[in-house]
């Protein structure tokens, strides 16, 4: 049995699958991180909340065909966001090609009408699920997509305030950061 993963180290999480897939990238203090440069950091990813709540406790294999297909996932992810409103033709077929390799089945179970997640092979499910999610959030409010606004950050969220107007991804990092560098400037002269 393989030891329990770390702790996830992330400054953001909590999004949706997809946004929670594009922010396993991120910039802090000490530099640019990425926690799926392993094995292991695709092991704390798996047990986090986002793919928890998509896959429930189905098993998936934490190996390096699994981090290859959800490395896929996050570079189509990563092209479809940086073409917000109208994707590009290749965030198109990228995001297209990592949904090409499950579907959703509709089952009728003991308890009533459900659904059942498929893909090719169990490594395939996080990163065929984080795609899909983009798809329903896309359906649900694109505009809500969106990347953080201070320009050294790479982090994403999903805005779910009453009115839309959300402009960091946290505001006690980037929103306060911004706060302070306006006040600094005011009070410069």
């Amino acid at each position: 049995m393989p030891p329990p993963p770390e702790t996830d180290p992330r400054p953001l999480t909590g999004e949706p699958l997809a946004i929670d897939l594009l922010n396993t990238r991120w910039i802090d203090g000490t530099g640019r991180h990425d926690l799926l440069d392993t094995v292991e950091g695709l092991a704390v990813w798996l047990a986090g909340e986002a793919v928890r709540e998509s896959l429930g406790d189905r098993p998936v294999p934490v190996d390096r065909h699994t981090l290859d297909q959800v490395l896929q996932a996050r570079a189509a992810l990563d092209e479809a966001v940086a073409s917000p409103g109208e994707p590009s033709a290749a965030a198109i077929e990228a995001v297209n090609a990592v949904l090409a390799h499950g579907c959703v089945r509709h089952v009728l179970a003991a308890d009533g009408p459900a659904t059942v997640i498929e893909a090719d092979t169990p490594g395939r499910l996080p990163g065929w699920a984080a795609a899909a999610d983009y798809l329903r959030l896309l359906a649900d409010r694109p505009d809500r997509i969106r990347a953080c606004g201070n320009p050294d950050c790479i982090l994403h969220f999903y805005d779910v305030s009453k009115n839309g107007t959300r402009r960091w991804c946290s505001m006690a990092g980037c929103g306060n950061r911004a706060k302070a560098q306006r006040h600094y400037a005011r009070h410069r002269n």
